[in-house]
């Protein structure tokens, strides 16, 4: 008994369904947040350092993830130590859990999508094979 439980998101306003995967999607399943968490996993954490991503979200976009990450209790801001004491974000534990997901996404997309590439060398391990298996 002595596991302490996770906690969990609050229920949206709105869902679809009850079903996890309905859910989980409604939350990170729409064509950006993920690729702010694959970037955030690598190191990134100021807002210009997003906008350099191959990808080219826009700015209004990004502010959006961002805010909504932070919401979801997926992401937080800090003030980076440094010259210029910018705000920055970081996954917290929860947004970390997420990086099993990426994997398998990755993993996937190597072993499946003809030409595609882990190029990014992430500070946990994410995304650095170059080859599908």
């Amino acid at each position: 008994m002595g596991e302490r439980k996770k906690k969990k998101m609050a229920v949206p306003e709105k869902r679809r369904s009850v079903c996890p995967v309905a859910c989980t999607l409604d939350l990170i399943g729409d064509k950006w947040t993920l690729l702010v968490v694959r970037d955030m996993l690598c190191g990134k954490s100021a807002f210009k350092e997003f906008l350099q991503s191959p990808e080219r979200i826009a700015t209004n976009i990004l502010t959006d993830r961002l805010d909504k990450l932070v919401s979801a209790g997926l992401a937080e801001r800090f003030v980076k130590d440094g010259a210029n004491q910018r705000e920055s974000y970081r996954l917290t534990e929860k947004g970390l859990s997420l990086t099993t997901v990426l994997e398998s996404v990755k993993n996937w997309g190597l072993q499946w999508i003809e030409g595609t590439e882990a190029r990014m060398q992430p500070n946990s391990g994410l995304m650095n094979r170059s080859t599908a298996e």
